[in-house]
């Protein structure tokens, strides 16, 4: 099922010789650019009664534009009564902290138990916005803040906010081995060239930037602070690695189980049965995308996260100068 729109306006005089996408998105500022671009392919789009269907065709002043169209929603996935921990909302957004095991989004292999799922019971209004407004996601096991759109206007100016980097998102995590300082990994990402079902640096992937730096230094491990740029699919994870510093518990990218030499047997235990990657998303900062707002949300750390900088704290004060793995 899905939402029939009708659209209606004039080209203006500014607007002569433009491209047809682009005077569209100037007319009707709710729909992105690319859902727009998707309309005039579909034939969704007239002008003076004909129809349009190149986005780059260029227009001319007072020509009589109509769009109908159709709306995809999810209503097709069914709404669950999920726990959601909700931080904060309003009529335009929520903030959502999102704890591990919780996946954002339904797919192969999960059709439902998701956050999509319990947002639609939740604010079922949201089954009339692309994605129930979800804007951005984060992987199963990484835990933190997530905003949702709660209106296809606000779903479009976060979007187009986020492509243009003006959402600040800061994670924290723990990386593998001992970093003497931060930086910036600025390398592109992509699928596996073998694996396609993981991402990896290739060359010929999209551009991806993560700035990191040191918070704290452990014995044999490296608690770490960093601020995206871009957001590419498992991104962190994947420039860590490629630093060859994967992530603890990280079971994709994190390569064989390290141990720290003489390390008491809570730790050895606790790190053999942390099963999902340190990362937490701690931090988000953006513009209202209705009042223009500037808001902050933090999150604290999960439980787990915590005892295990507790249990490396007291590794690293029982062995200050060994740096040596088992």
């Amino acid at each position: 099922m899905s939402q029939q729109i009708e659209l209606n306006g004039t080209v203006a005089d500014h607007q002569f010789g433009q491209r047809l996408d682009q005077t569209l998105a100037e007319m009707f500022p709710d729909y992105s650019r690319t859902r727009i671009k998707t309309w005039i392919q579909l034939d969704q789009v007239r002008l003076d009664g004909e129809v349009a269907n190149k986005p780059r065709a260029k227009v001319v002043s007072g020509q009589q534009v109509l769009i109908n169209a159709e709306l995809e929603d999810d209503v097709r996935f069914d709404p669950e009564d999920l726990p959601l921990n909700i931080v904060y909302e309003d009529d335009d957004i929520m903030i959502i902290n999102k704890p591990a095991g919780l996946v954002v989004h339904p797919g192969a292999g999960t059709p439902g138990g998701t956050m999509l799922n319990g947002l639609l019971h939740y604010c079922p209004s949201l089954a009339e916005v692309p994605r129930a407004g979800i804007v951005h996601r984060l992987d199963k096991d990484t835990t933190g803040l997530m905003v949702v759109a709660k209106t296809i206007p606000a779903q479009t100016h976060l979007v187009t906010a986020l492509q243009e980097r003006n959402i600040t998102r800061e994670y924290e995590a723990v990386a593998i081995g001992h970093m003497t300082s931060g930086g910036t990994v600025d390398a592109n990402i992509g699928r596996h060239p073998t694996q396609r079902i993981l991402m990896a640096v290739v060359p010929s992937g999209k551009p991806a930037v993560t700035h990191y730096r040191v918070m704290e230094k452990y014995r044999a491990h490296t608690r770490l602070r960093l601020r995206l740029e871009s957001g590419r699919t498992h991104q962190i994870r994947v420039h860590m690695a490629h630093l060859q510093h994967p992530l603890v518990g990280d079971p994709t990218y994190g390569g064989r189980l390290k141990l720290p030499r003489s390390a008491e047997p809570e730790l050895r235990d606790f790190l053999r049965n942390f099963k999902r990657q340190a990362l937490h998303a701690v931090l988000l900062r953006l513009e209202h995308p209705i009042s223009g707002e500037v808001m902050e949300w933090q999150a604290p750390l999960p439980d787990d996260f915590v005892a295990l900088i507790e249990l490396l704290k007291a590794d690293t004060t029982a062995h200050p100068d060994d740096l040596v793995w088992t």
